[in-house]
């Protein structure tokens, strides 16, 4: 498939994956997010060679959120009432992507440049690891036009940050900046916005550079937002059987052993 609103590169195992239609702040229209789709489905299915993967934005902004203005979630399908169905593009585009990268097989490190706003704010939260510049922001934009937040934000912000600061998020619709952010825990790390692709990119190499098991890691720990205490004990002894025949795990413990750094290979 060949994209014409995003970019998709692949260096030392990491693909990097860039919104690029600078001109609306990579606003998610249903082209955007049908190419990102494409792209997520490509690398998990092993058709690019990568164990790790970046989501970036280019030029200003990381996401400004699904554009109303060019076939986003604007309502303009209509419902059996003759009214706007709003949701009908959720349904059909926007709920499988944001549940393609919750499942992801690889480890995700999101990049958030400049605006991460709507469903822009769902796709930057949803990275493992989330890494901003000292310019990008969160916002839930939904207030502003009559809707309500979409994209799993309602899910994500309040086990990320609490009911009290999601309720804030959601009904104020204020700008998060990146250093309330991080002091919310909303984000891992925050860096110069020059050293924000270099430092994303670095993340992404160590876990790339890591063993299988890192993929089983990231589903268990998004799994136990929903399970409880003796399903995640099952859920992890299910994924230890499999961890431990992997060729990671005899290298794992060879190293240990001969008190050497191990060379996982991702298999």
């Amino acid at each position: 498939m060949d994209y014409t609103k995003i970019k998709v590169e692949v260096t030392d195992g990491v693909a990097v994956i860039t919104l690029n239609d600078p001109g609306t702040m990579n606003a998610a229209g249903l082209d955007l997010a049908g190419e990102l789709s494409h792209a997520f489905s490509n690398i998990a299915a092993g058709n690019v060679t990568a164990r790790a993967i970046v989501l970036t934005g280019e030029g200003r902004g990381f996401c400004s959120g699904a554009n109303l203005a060019g076939g986003g979630a604007s309502g303009r399908e209509l419902d059996v009432d003759g009214k706007p169905d709003a949701g009908r593009a959720l349904e059909t585009v926007y709920n499988p992507l944001v549940s393609q990268m919750r499942d992801c097989p690889l480890p995700i490190v999101t990049a958030v440049n400049g605006a991460a706003a709507g469903v822009g704010c769902s796709l930057a939260l949803l990275g493992d690891l989330i890494v901003a510049g000292e310019s990008a922001y969160f916002l839930q934009a939904f207030r502003r036009i009559g809707l309500v937040p979409d994209g799993g934000s309602t899910y994500l912000l309040p086990r990320a940050i609490g009911r009290a600061r999601a309720m804030e998020m959601a009904l104020l619709g204020e700008k998060i900046g990146a250093a309330k952010a991080l002091d919310w825990g909303l984000v891992n790390r925050v860096v110069p916005d020059a050293d924000l692709r270099s430092a994303a990119i670095e993340l992404a190499k160590e876990l790339a550079n890591g063993p299988a098991s890192l993929g089983a890691i990231r589903r268990l720990i998004w799994e136990s937002l929903d399970t409880d205490w003796n399903g995640q004990l099952t859920a992890e002894r299910k994924a230890q059987k499999i961890a431990g025949k992997t060729e990671d795990f005899i290298e794992g413990v060879s190293a240990f052993l001969q008190k050497r750094v191990a060379a996982f290979k991702g298999r």
